[in-house]
Formats: C-alpha cells, sequence, structure tokens
C-alpha cells in the first residue's frame, strides 16, 4: 500500500541501480534539501547558540530548564546507574516519575557524552536544531517515497513540515515536540507492513521503533498512531483499492503482531511506571478547555511569522508555546483549493488517498477544538466530540489544541501532490503554473518563520561551579535555592544540572519543575510541580511579586517542620533569580528568609542559610 500508489514499483522490491545521472541528481536534491532545513533550523536557534550558557528562550524558560535537567540526568544514569524512569534527588522526599513526563529519555542517553563535554545547554541547542531540520528532511523523504517521485514538490512540503507554525511554536523549549521526525518515520514503517515475506523484520523495526518514540514524544506517537490507523482504514474501505487493501491485509496483520510483542517487551517496565508507579497522576496538570483551539486559530498567525512581524498578531492560543494551528488564511484556502482540485482530476486509486487525508484531517480538526466550540476567543456552550473523550484513559492526559498538529502532515502531502501535479505539463496547462506559483507564495510567504526569542539567564553561582557547595552538604544531603525550584523560578533545578552534567558527588532538591499528582493517594490528578507547603509559598511569592510577609513565631515553627520534611541542610540565595519574564524581586527574598531564619553566610557570590547545624564547614 502506498500512500499516492506510484505506477512504479517500490523501491526497495526494485534492484539497486547504477550510479547514472538521475541518481547523482537525487543525492544532490537530498543534499539541498538537509543543507536548507539545517540553514533555517540554526537560524532559529541562533539566539541560544550566540550565548548557550547565558541565553535561554523567553518564551518558556521553564521547560527548558526541565529538559536540561532531564539531559543532565542521562550522564547520571551512565555514571551511577539508576532508574531511567524516576528520580529520588528532585522533589525531595517524594521523587519525581519521569515516565509519567516528557523526559526524553533517548536523547538524555544518546547525547550524554556531549552533555558531559559541553554541559545540558549545549546539548538542549544541538537537540532542538536537529529536530527542526530532521522533522524537515524525514518529510521530505517519506513524501519522496511514498507520495511523489518530483524533488522539488517534496523538498518544498517537507520544508513546510519540519517548519509550519505549530512545530516552531513548540520549539519554544519543547525538545518533545519538536521532535517533528517521529511521524514520518514511524508512518514509513507502517506503510511497509504491506510487503509479503518482510513482516518479521519490517514488525520489528517498527517495534523498536515505538519504543524510543515513546521515550521521546509520547504524546505525538500517540497521535501519530491514531491517524496513522485512521488513515489506513479509511483507504481500505474504498472500493477503488479493495483488492490491494485484500492483499496488504496478512502481511500487515503479522507484521503489527510482531510490532505489538517486540514494542510490550520494551515498554513494559516504563508503560508500568507511567501507569501505575510511585508519583504518578491521572490526566495532566493543564485545563483542556483552555488549551483548546479557537477555530479562527487556523485562519490566523502565530507569533514568530513574517505576517506577526507586520502586524497580524493576535491572542487566540494559550500560550506562545501552543500556537498549534495559525496556518493563516491564504493557507487554508489554498489547501481547500487543492484537495477540491485534485478531487476533481483524480483517478480511483489516488480518491482513496484523497478521501482519507480529508477523513484524518477533518476529524482531527475538530478534535482540536475541545470540549466546548471556541470562536475568536469566545467559549460557547455548543458541545464537541472531545467532550465524549475527554475522560478517556489516554485522551485525559492531552490537551486538545495538538491534534492540529497533525493537519501539518495532512497539507504537506496534499502539498506534495499539489506541487507535482502542476509542475506535470502533461496533467496541467502551462498557463497554470504561475498561478500556482502565485498561490502558494502568498500562502507560504506570511508564514515564514523568524529566530526564536531568547533572555538572559542568571549565571550558575560560583558556589556551585566550584563545588563550594559539598563543604556544607554531607553526602546524600539536600540543597535548595530560594525559592524552591518551579516553572517560573528554575534556577535550582539548572543547578542541579550543572554538578550532574560534570560528574561527583550530587545534592538532592526539594521540589522542582515536573509533573506530578496533587495529593498523596494513587489517584491524584496531575498537577504542576509538588504540594506547596507554607514556606516554600513564601518564598516563591516575595521572589514572584516582592510581596515582604510579616514573619512571626508560628511561620518558624511551620518552617522548621518543613525544613524536617525536605531534609534541607542549606538554603542559597543567589546575586539574581531568573523568572519567566526577566530577574524576579532577589531583595525582598532575601529581606524575607533574614526575617524567618536570621543573618546569612555571606560565601563566595552567594548568601547561605545552614539548616542542619550537624554539618561543620570548617570541619569538612
Amino acid at each position: 500500500m502506498t500512500v499516492a500508489v506510484p505506477d512504479t514499483e517500490p523501491a526497495e522490491d526494485r534492484p539497486a541501480p547504477p550510479v547514472t545521472g538521475t541518481a547523482r541528481r537525487r543525492w544532490r536534491s537530498h543534499l539541498t534539501v538537509a543543507a536548507i532545513a539545517l540553514g533555517l533550523a540554526v537560524y532559529l536557534t541562533n539566539g541560544l547558540w550566540r550565548q548557550p550558557y547565558l541565553h535561554v528562550i523567553s518564551d518558556n524558560v521553564g521547560d527548558q530548564a526541565f529538559f536540561e535537567w532531564v539531559l543532565a540526568y542521562g550522564t547520571e544514569l551512565l555514571r551511577n546507574g539508576g532508574d531511567p524512569f524516576f528520580a529520588a534527588i528532585l522533589n525531595v522526599p517524594d521523587g519525581v516519575n519521569l515516565a509519567a513526563n516528557t523526559s526524553v529519555t533517548a536523547y538524555a542517553i544518546l547525547f550524554s557524552p556531549l552533555t558531559m563535554l559541553a554541559g545540558p545547554q549545549v546539548t538542549f541547542a544541538t537537540i532542538l536544531t536537529l529536530n527542526l531540520a530532521g522533522a524537515a528532511f524525514a518529510w521530505y523523504l517519506f513524501l519522496l517515497r511514498w507520495v511523489t517521485r518530483n524533488a522539488f514538490a517534496a523538498g518544498l512540503a517537507g520544508i513546510f513540515c519540519g517548519f509550519a507554525p505549530g512545530f516552531v511554536s513548540h520549539a519554544n523549549g519543547h525538545l518533545n515536540w519538536s521532535s517533528g521526525w517521529v511521524a514520518p518515520v514511524v508512518l514509513w514503517w507502517l506503510l511497509r507492513m504491506r510487503q509479503p515475506g518482510r513482516w518479521l523484520l519490517n514488525g520489528a523495526v517498527l517495534g523498536l521503533l515505538l519504543a524510543v518514540c515513546f521515550t521521546i514524544a509520547a504524546e505525538g506517537l500517540f497521535f501519530t498512531a491514531l491517524a496513522g490507523g485512521t488513515f489506513v482504514i479509511v483507504w481500505a474501505l474504498h472500493p477503488a483499492v479493495r483488492g490491494e487493501a485484500s492483499a496488504a491485509l496478512r502481511p500487515m496483520l503479522a507484521g503489527l503482531g510482531v510490532t505489538a510483542v517486540v514494542a510490550f517487551a520494551l515498554l513494559a517496565y516504563p508503560l508500568h511506571m507511567h501507569f501505575s508507579g510511585p508519583q504518578t497522576f491521572t490526566g495532566t496538570g493543564f485545563n483542556q478547555r483552555h488549551y483548546a483551539e479557537d477555530i479562527a486559530s487556523f485562519f490566523a498567525f502565530s507569533d514568530r511569522t513574517l505576517a506577526a512581524w507586520a502586524g497580524l498578531s493576535n491572542d487566540l492560543a494559550a500560550n506562545p508555546t501552543e500556537q498549534t494551528s495559525f496556518f493563516g488564511l491564504p493557507l487554508m484556502v489554498l489547501m481547500i483549493g487543492t484537495l477540491v482540485m485534485l478531487w476533481k482530476r483524480a483517478d480511483p486509486g489516488r480518491l482513496a488517498t484523497l478521501r482519507a487525508l480529508a477523513v484524518v484531517g477533518g476529524l482531527f480538526l475538530v478534535v482540536s477544538l475541545g470540549p466546548r466550540l471556541r470562536i475568536f476567543g469566545y467559549e460557547s456552550d455548543i458541545p464537541l466530540p472531545y467532550a465524549l473523550l475527554q475522560r478517556l484513559p489516554l485522551f485525559d492526559a492531552a490537551l486538545p489544541a495538538r491534534f492540529a498538529l497533525v493537519l501539518v502532515g495532512v497539507f504537506g502531502v496534499l502539498m506534495a501532490l499539489a506541487v507535482d501535479h502542476l509542475m506535470n505539463a502533461t496533467e496541467s496547462p502551462p498557463a497554470a503554473q504561475p498561478a500556482f506559483a502565485a498561490a502558494f507564495t502568498l500562502a507560504l510567504l506570511p508564514i515564514f518563520p523568524l529566530p526564536l526569542l531568547y533572555t538572559d539567564r542568571s549565571p550558575e553561582p560560583q558556589f556551585i561551579a566550584n563545588r563550594t557547595w559539598e563543604r556544607y552538604v554531607p553526602e546524600g544531603g539536600t540543597l535548595s535555592a530560594i525559592p524552591f525550584a518551579i516553572n517560573v523560578a528554575a534556577d535550582g533545578q539548572r543547578w542541579q544540572a550543572y554538578t550532574m552534567a560534570r560528574g561527583g558527588r550530587q545534592f538532592k532538591i526539594p521540589g522542582g519543575y515536573f509533573l506530578g499528582p496533587d495529593s498523596d493517594g494513587p489517584t491524584g490528578k496531575g498537577r504542576i510541580g509538588a504540594l506547596p507547603r507554607r514556606t516554600d509559598w513564601l518564598f516563591l511569592r516575595a521572589a514572584l511579586y516582592g510581596y515582604l510577609a510579616d514573619v512571626d513565631n508560628w511561620d518558624r515553627a511551620q518552617a522548621r517542620a518543613d525544613f524536617q520534611h525536605w531534609g534541607i541542610d542549606v538554603l542559597v540565595l543567589p546575586r539574581q533569580i531568573t523568572g519567566p519574564e526577566g530577574p524576579l524581586f532577589r531583595s525582598a527574598v532575601e529581606i524575607t528568609v533574614t526575617d524567618l531564619l536570621g543573618p546569612p553566610e555571606r560565601v563566595d557570590d552567594v548568601l547561605v542559610w545552614r539548616i542542619r547545624q550537624g554539618v561543620d564547614p570548617i570541619d569538612r
């Protein structure tokens, strides 16, 4: 089974051709697309590359800190062993279930040599850049193999898929969702399942791919499985391809059986941890009604596009990282017109493909709208299908707006088919080609991406970099930055990441930015970060708002109990605290902690409050 049902037999079933002019041209097209994709990716991430140790993506400071921590945790696993799906050194004393978080475990292990050599900051920038470039190139190869033999058509559509507004938006800190190569790679092997005699190999490879991709982008893998399954079923039900579908059924079912066995064998433990391990939870830490698409967003432009730079911005998304559709009015009109044009000219086999694409695109568009219809920021009382899905397993942990990302692949296939059709002189009148070029320019130029925004992060204090902290924290002890690490103030989590990347003795930290349960029971719903206690909220409130509390003896008694719960040895206040939009109110934090605990010690470039007096820095 092929997407576009090409007239020639599959490339892998033919003997390797000699190196001819055609083969050389094909390799030149591969290298050209790869160079364009990598160049665009570097262009988008250049703010990080200028100063990877001092710059951070400004629209998602917290997520970058989390992924840098995960990448550093990979080096800790390789050096000292441990559980790749549960971390006890974060969020003490409870720990963090990494299987239930977007923990990119495969990346953390694969890139651990780079993390050890250059730090998690450089590894983060490297993976983000390769994700964007790799997605575009993977889509190009997929489209060239399964949709069109026209390298230009596949290249244009592949670049669009890799740098579509939704994926550029998720490049604001999301190493999981910027891994757009997952979909074309998995779909490639799904379509290979129809090969007779190769069901064992194809099934085993797909099972291995699913296991790897689960540890990188589980939510994206879920969407890919839904979209791929829907496409295959709708395609197979078309009368024109029932013979081909019947012939492919036996090897496909056999291959998928092998896939299930291999994937389950590799994922048994992470799936157990994800659904029933310690510190797991139900649902998600985010409001699904809030993270749903506005119907108008499909016709609007995202923040990091030329159109927004020209003044056509909007506030229809939950935040700059979740602008998952935002194709713009010209592209939406072009894609609808493209579907109509191709439909009218399609032979029965191509019509089966177009019908399947239309069903997948329409279905995922409707699902992305969430449980209630939202129009230009107004949430109506009109219920939508997601209202029935939102409590089902897996759907309850997904954000509906992200289902719109599937339309990127649908549009990419339509784009490749349209370009191929209009460039073929035997299928298209020459007069149509200038109009086609103008239409695509009008549709694609407004969504050309702008570089990701960045800001400065607080530098790592010498107290951490020089390992002075080891004189204040015993083996297995706990250190915390003030305020405690959380998504809006993640410095402490970064410090721990830096020390893990360098190796040697490590400290534990309370709190952190992660997803965890909102209660101590086994059925807690998801929330962001640890369950708050009075003392850490006292510090965070001072940092975020500059609020000075009237600290009394009751607060001090509560602080003693909280410190005992966390097992904290020392609290550390740096010269500057990184917040989501710039430095936080450090002076208010110093006044609050001094009122609570008394004067600090000045050590290197930080202030230190020793909580456990049994550790004497002079004797160590």
